[in-house]
């Protein structure tokens, strides 16, 4: 008969044999650029990815148009079609992508505990997070109220329903003037309202909205109410003027908001380092996160740059970061 030591040695190490068997290497939470560039580098160096898409598949390139600065498209190539590329190429090395969303995550215990809206629990031997992150909104009365009638976050979601409405464009960095500009397709008007004099958007798509006959502007201005019904749809916009300190109504059929994107990280709060706006602090050049073993790339870190192709890159490093990270511990 084993005495009580030698059977709980066993015992562990039994334990530790089954938990090993129904760990994955690694679990990447979010899709777009970073999420399937890291899958496809993660599947290439054989870990067997397992990728959860979340509520967006694509991330915001899926809702997308034209991209025309990602490498290797010289005549561009639609958001959602390099996005489907992209999940094609990481499907093809054998990376399991679920769609499903990831509503817990623990940290704190090693291996990681990953829980989705499906109930499915999932332990991990590490993590990239890709969540990206979502629009902004105004905070103005009747904007919840009206949004999905008359009320946009997404111009390529929703402009051919507004075809021959006169229409307001929230914003003035470069997803304002690309909605703005997108919805010239669809509307005899788009009216541009920014809270500064100055745009904040590159200066090849200042070049094209100051072009753009259907583009007018409001500037140093801020909408202050959305004015309509959910029979009507949206009629008008409380617009008040900063530099006269003073409100008036803006006649218009439809109102898209620009005025950019908050990290979709509330689920990891409190088990990894942030900014106090909310994004995840990586240990640059590299990808690291407060806790070993856990990496994060895309929209989540980076606020500055925000572009597809970035964000592929980060994703690129958060999956050579994790091959090394788990070579360490064999």
């Amino acid at each position: 008969m084993l005495d009580f030591n030698v059977s709980g040695v066993i015992l562990f190490n039994f334990l530790e044999e089954v938990l090993e068997m129904g760990t994955e290497n690694v679990v990447i939470i979010g899709s777009g650029p970073a999420g399937y560039t890291a899958a496809i580098y993660a599947a290439r160096a054989d870990l067997a990815p397992l990728l959860f898409e979340g509520v967006q598949p694509g991330g915001q390139l899926a809702i997308t148009t034209d991209v025309e600065n990602y490498p290797g498209f010289p005549e561009g190539i639609l958001g959602p079609d390099l996005m489907n590329n992209m999940k094609k190429q990481a499907e093809r090395f054998g990376t399991r992508i679920v769609f499903e969303e990831v509503v817990k995550v623990n940290f704190n215990d090693y291996p990681f505990t990953i829980i989705t809206d499906k109930d499915r629990e999932v332990y991990a031997k590490s993590v990239i997070i890709a969540t990206g992150a979502a629009a902004k909104k105004l905070g103005v009365p009747g904007e919840e109220e009206l949004l999905g009638f008359g009320v946009s976050m997404c111009a390529t979601c929703d402009g051919f329903f507004f075809k021959g409405k006169e229409l307001v464009v929230v914003g003035g960095g470069d997803s304002a003037l690309e909605e703005a500009i997108y919805l010239t397709k669809f509307s005899p008007k788009v009216t541009i309202v920014h809270r500064r004099d100055k745009l904040r958007a590159s200066k090849i798509l200042q070049k094209r909205a100051f072009n753009n006959p259907k583009i007018e502007w409001i500037w140093s201005s801020v909408v202050t109410e959305i004015i309509g019904t959910r029979e009507k749809g949206v009629e008008a916009v409380k617009i008040k003027n900063l530099v006269e300190d003073k409100e008036y109504i803006f006649s218009t059929q439809g109102v898209f908001i620009a005025i950019g994107h908050l990290p979709n990280t509330s689920i990891f709060r409190g088990q990894l380092d942030m900014d106090d706006k909310g994004y995840i602090k990586v240990n640059h050049p590299y990808t690291y996160t407060s806790v070993e073993g856990v990496f994060a790339a895309g929209d989540v870190v980076d606020y500055i740059y925000r572009q597809a192709v970035t964000a592929a890159g980060m994703g690129c490093k958060a999956a050579i970061d994790a091959e090394r990270f788990l070579e360490s511990r064999q």
